[in-house]
């Protein structure tokens, strides 16, 4: 008995979608006007965040960092054998995995269903954070990146006669579109020839600035993305310290400010960052370092994040602290879920372009494990064009949100956390030692009169 071609159409349906997708992945001159991207997903914890990135349906989806935790963590220890933390630590508390056992946290990242759906559906491309690295905030030290650049580019599946295989260092950069509405992704290398962290160094290394400055002067693209795995705009260690701090570009300010005079320069119109590293969600802009906005959106993490670090009933401290946090760069919108216009849940970054639209539109947000917007912004690509109205020059002594530094700060204010952090301390402290007095002040006037009897 033959069967009908509408009875065939079930079986067929699935295997013509996976072609079509298959082949607008590989053709450069689609139109992309959906793009995902995301950081800090750990390979052995549960990833359902993986179908609400495939259920946006992008085109193009970005790792920006901490693709995997490659490196091992000892116990948090003051005494004993191995003491990682304080005067007396004799070890340090994060140590590399061995090449063996970091292919496989590899391959345990990619066996995992939902990425499998997504890297079927979307181009998948990506850099790298410290973890992915091989070491805790490591930098150009780190004796092991020769091995771990070429496990990271297996995971991403780049060709063999690929010229990230030959450089030293992982960054690239992507065209995708047609003339009109083009999208360049330039992805940076914040690890291999960095400094460290109190030097005020290098980020980046002179090849890969010298390659940057050719990206940025290169072809035009309507919009272009920089993903970087550290944050760019944000500078949340001059409002945290003492307490904690976190890498980010603003611990490196002679080389952001040279980052800022290149996109500058350049004359590049719709340039904007993303990304990750911080384990929160938020977007920034700063106004003074272009002649438009420079928008950050970070992601952070596809399943590492702030409030999963403490149990249920802190999470609403964690959200108060991030209100209190003080912040000059931060994007205040009603769209945001929380006041502090933070999300410290698993998430993922989303970039919708609207390119029928009149004028063309384009949409960053912030999505929760379920694909609900958690913040976002939406406003003309024309805003990011360069334009001498728009350019905002910073007036000494005065404040200007979006463009005075969070190390500008007045001091107070700047240092309102610890101040909080430290006085709710000091009170129940001095409670106790007023409350000793004054039990002992009785204790020593009796013991005096029993004396003189």
């Amino acid at each position: 008995m033959a069967t009908s071609p509408r009875a065939l159409l079930p079986l067929v349906l699935p295997l013509l979608l996976f072609l079509l997708s298959r082949s607008l992945r590989a053709d450069s001159d689609a139109v992309v006007s959906r793009i995902a991207f995301g950081s800090c997903a750990n390979q052995s914890a549960a990833q359902p965040v993986w179908e609400a990135v495939v259920g946006f349906d992008p085109q193009v989806f970005i790792w920006l960092g901490d693709n995997v935790y490659g490196d091992n963590k000892r116990p948090f220890r003051v005494l004993g054998r191995e003491r990682t933390v304080g005067p007396w630590r004799n070890v340090p508390r994060f140590y590399p995995s061995k090449e063996d056992e970091l292919r496989r946290r590899y391959e345990m990242a990619k066996a995992k269903p939902g990425y499998a759906k997504l890297r079927e559906r979307a181009q998948v491309i990506g850099t790298w954070d410290d973890h992915d690295y091989g070491l805790n905030d490591a930098g150009k030290e780190f004796s092991g990146k020769v091995t771990t650049q070429r496990l990271l580019l297996d995971f991403l599946d780049e060709a063999e006669d690929s010229s990230r295989r030959q450089q030293a260092g992982v960054y690239t950069s992507y065209m995708f579109g047609p003339e009109g509405k083009r999208v360049k992704v330039i992805l940076l290398d914040t690890r291999y020839h960095r400094d460290p962290l109190s030097s005020d160094g290098a980020v980046l290394g002179d090849p890969q600035w010298q390659w940057l400055e050719r990206e940025l002067h290169g072809p035009r693209s309507e919009i272009t993305i920089i993903g970087s795995s550290i944050q760019v705009i944000s500078n949340l260690s001059a409002t945290t310290g003492p307490l904690f701090y976190v890498e980010s570009w603003a611990r490196f300010p002679r080389e952001r400010e040279r980052l800022f005079r290149l996109i500058d320069s350049s004359k590049r119109n719709g340039v904007l960052f993303i990304s990750g590293d911080v384990h929160f969600g938020e977007i920034s802009r700063y106004d003074c370092g272009a002649q438009y906005p420079l928008y950050d959106v970070t992601s952070s993490g596809l399943t590492q994040s702030v409030e999963n670090s403490v149990p249920a009933v802190f999470q609403p401290l964690m959200r108060l602290v991030a209100l209190l946090t003080p912040t000059t760069m931060r994007v205040f919108s009603p769209n945001c879920r929380y006041k502090s216009c933070t999300y410290g849940q698993p998430n993922f970054g989303a970039i919708e372009i609207d390119w029928n639209a009149v004028p063309p539109q384009i949409k960053l947000e912030l999505r929760d494990v379920e694909g609900s917007s958690v913040g976002g912004v939406e406003f003309p690509i024309s805003e990011l064009e360069p334009s001498k109205a728009h350019a905002i020059t910073k007036q000494e002594h005065s404040y200007q949100r979006h463009c005075a530094l969070e190390t500008e700060l007045p001091w107070l204010v700047r240092h309102r956390l610890a101040l909080l952090f430290f006085g709710t301390i000091a009170v129940p402290v001095i409670a106790v030692v007023l409350l000793g007095i004054t039990c002992l002040s009785p204790a020593n006037i009796f013991t005096k009169k029993s004396k003189m009897e």
